[in-house]
């Protein structure tokens, strides 16, 4: 049992070295997008939730 656990770890270790890490400014970069999409997703959410509360106001006349 303990063989199966070390071998499983020496092949997580070994997966991770393939890995292509990215460098300080990628993340930066990768950061500051995500941060916009979800701000501009968030907006249009919004947007859309008050359209549609607005049309079923009128619809049902409240």
């Amino acid at each position: 049992m303990f063989e199966k656990i070390r071998k499983f770890l020496s092949e997580i270790v070994a997966e991770l070295k393939k890995v292509t890490w990215p460098t300080r400014d990628e993340l930066k970069e990768s950061t500051k997008l995500v941060i916009i999409a979800t701000f501009v997703v968030t907006i249009f959410v919004g947007l859309v939730d008050q359209l549609l509360t607005l049309l079923i106001r009128r619809l049902l006349g409240w």
